[in-house]
């Protein structure tokens, strides 16, 4: 059988979902090549995690989007149990707290209904106060969509990432996309700073580099510009929380601010959306201003939030924020075999696994006319290693028994253990990355507590130092630049000579 090959450049969700959507069919041979040294850590780390209904994009101005939204939150309801990935869905609230928003409610619950989300309704404020107690006082009705759940984003992009290898994707991380090769109208290779990649057929998933890829393949016309969202996130004791996914009705440009619990139980207020200069897609800082404005719009749609004292962190992520909103993904005549799946701003990760088999089933198939044939032993499951605090006693003494460094809890905040950590790395390295901190802390959640890891962040390299065998100061925190250490000083015990 002749085999072709993809390459799918850039893991976050979109080519997570690409890559395991086409490691179904023999006879593709599929590679996913990532920039970072870890799935996930581009737009998609930074994402605010909800998978959204399908209610808010109008399908007149936005198809893709609608489509791809409604198809894909019953998607992850299939996928989220396939690949063992812990997801809630504790449903939306859109709330209005005047009678013009109250007007609005009932836009949305036409646009709702017109791209089939189920279940929707307006409710009165008696209603909006049974299903969320903290909602604003003032609230005079909300439209209830039962179907909105919260998810991970980083999990979602591992626990798809991990399956695809299972299933045969070459998987090449910290491997920057240099150049695309063309030959007689047709994509032949992808050139990175590592080697070339033959390619039968290219697919452009690269989020904020999506316009910068699209140009080495000759395709002009796409423009990405960088949108910063910025997130407050509180402890997981901090009180009072909410029961609901939480806000008010979009505006232009973003949905707006969310009040929402995480999967980890940690309330998490945002995003802002502050648009900004094309040579800011690597800037993640936060400012006071964007901080404030979230926390005055977030009194807004609660009747109480915790003391800031319990905020355990704030940070921002950048999304890829296309040209007049509208996704762009197609295959190409010239250079045959280029597919943009670019600019796919929210909801994005909602959307994933929809438009993963569009671009299968329209694109790949019947676009480039590729004939794709399904594996006879494709296998859809993935488990996560046990995570001891999700666990009950019976089964936390289950785990000690059968391996003791279940015993040995590292992250104090999070109750994570050794013997995590250690299943963490090996994940880590079954995908062919290095290990980093960073890597073991999207993983395990450890250094994801109120400490941030100012406990537990030596002891994990501790760890990693003795399972990798290397000095305690090669082990790295993000990327190959940024060594715990530097060098074998007194406090690092080592007797290594420094480099």
């Amino acid at each position: 059988m002749f085999l072709k090959q993809v390459v799918i450049i850039g893991g976050g969700i979109i080519g997570a979902a690409l890559a395991r959507t086409l490691s179904r069919y023999d006879n593709l041979s599929v590679h996913l090549v990532e920039k970072e040294l870890d799935v996930g850590w581009g737009c998609s780390k930074a994402n605010s995690g909800i998978i959204h209904p399908g209610h808010e994009d109008d399908p007149e101005r936005f198809p893709l989007r609608a489509q791809f939204c409604v198809q894909g939150n019953m998607l992850w309801q299939q996928i989220s149990s396939e690949l063992n990935i812990p997801v809630k869905w504790p449903g939306e609230l859109m709330i209005a707290r005047t009678p013009d928003e109250e007007k609005q409610l009932e836009v949305y619950m036409k646009i709702g209904t017109q791209n089939g989300v189920q279940n929707l309704s307006i409710i009165d404020a008696d209603k909006t106060r049974k299903l969320e107690p903290n909602i604003t006082p003032d609230v005079m009705s909300a439209l209830w969509a039962p179907s909105t759940g919260f998810i991970e984003p980083w999990e979602a992009v591992i626990g798809l990432t991990e399956n695809a290898v299972d299933n045969g994707v070459f998987c090449h991380l910290d491997t920057a996309v240099t150049g695309i090769h063309v030959s007689h109208g047709s994509v032949t290779s992808v050139e990175t700073n590592k080697k070339s990649i033959p390619a039968d057929i290219i697919i452009n998933a690269a989020g904020l580099s999506a316009d910068s890829i699209s140009q080495m393949a000759g395709v002009p016309g796409i423009h990405i510009h960088p949108r910063k969202g910025s997130y407050v996130l509180f402890s997981e004791n901090a009180v009072p929380r909410v029961q609901r996914i939480i806000h008010r009705v979009p505006e232009k440009q973003t949905k707006g601010v969310y009040v929402l619990e995480t999967k980890e139980g940690n309330l998490m207020l945002g995003p802002t959306a502050v648009d900004m200069n094309d040579d800011e897609k690597e800037s993640r800082a936060t400012d006071e201003q964007q901080l404030e404005y979230i926390w005055e719009h977030a009194k807004t749609l609660v009747h109480t939030l915790p003391s800031k004292q319990m905020i355990a962190k704030t940070f921002a992520g950048v999304r890829a924020e296309p040209q007049n909103g509208q996704y762009v993904i197609k295959a190409y005549d010239d250079p045959f075999g280029f597919v943009n799946v670019a600019g796919i701003r929210s909801p994005g990760l909602t959307a994933a696994p929809a438009i993963a088999e569009y671009v299968t089933q329209t694109l790949i198939q019947q676009d480039l006319g590729i004939n794709l044939h399904k594996k006879s032993q494709w296998n859809p499951y993935r488990k996560r290693f046990p995570h001891f605090s999700k666990s009950d006693e019976s089964q936390k003494k289950a785990l000690i028994a059968s391996n003791p460094l279940y015993g040995n809890i590292v992250c104090m905040c999070k109750e994570v253990t050794e013997a995590e950590v250690i299943a963490a790395m090996k994940r880590v390295k079954s995908l062919g990355e290095q290990v980093t901190l960073d890597s073991i802390k999207f993983r395990t959640t450890a250094m994801f507590g109120f400490c941030q890891g100012s406990y537990c962040r030596v002891k994990i390299a501790r760890i990693l130092s003795r399972e990798l065998d290397i000095p305690l100061w090669r082990v790295l925190q993000t990327d190959a630049k940024s060594s715990y250490g530097i060098g074998p000083i007194k406090t690092l015990q080592t007797t290594e000579e420094q480099p």
